[in-house]
């Protein structure tokens, strides 16, 4: 798991998005940021954290945000997973696992009995100067709003 906490400088990245535009943390300067990583795209908890960010979409621009979602699958999986539930932000397609490494969210997960590898579900909430806000690591995909705000 992440030894990210509040406080730190969130870990600077580069990648493409699901169109292939190359989204930077550093883009995100004088805006506050919700990085959040999850395991699969269009799985039934994946689409329910991403549908309960979007369905507050409008909460998260007035207060200043930007969503970022970030997972491991393909520029062509992730552009599904947008288009089908018309998500208003970016995922970034991290296949070479940079993002997820830098944030410590890959790692050993236990599903019926098996251990695999694989992306810990986890939020970072970072602010206007680049410094990690929150970390949330319990993330209640239907409920992930009130998390954050």
């Amino acid at each position: 798991m992440t030894t990210l906490e509040a406080g730190d400088k969130a870990p600077d990245f580069s990648v493409e998005d699901q169109d292939g535009n190359t989204v930077k943390l550093e883009d995100f300067k004088g805006k506050k940021l919700v990085l959040f990583f999850y395991p699969k795209a269009s799985t039934p908890g994946c689409t329910a954290e991403a549908c309960n960010l979007r369905d507050n979409w409008k909460m998260f621009q007035e207060k200043g945000y930007a969503i970022l979602g970030v997972s491991a699958d393909s520029k062509k999986r992730q552009q599904n997973f947008k288009n089908k539930y018309e998500l208003p932000f970016p995922l970034l397609a991290d296949e070479e696992k940079e993002v997820i490494n830098a944030y410590g969210v890959w790692g050993p997960k236990k599903f019926m009995g098996k251990e695999y590898e694989g992306i810990h579900r986890t939020t970072f909430v970072i602010d206007e100067e680049g410094k990690i806000e929150d970390v949330i690591k319990k993330v209640k995909t239907k409920e992930h709003t009130a998390q954050i705000l």
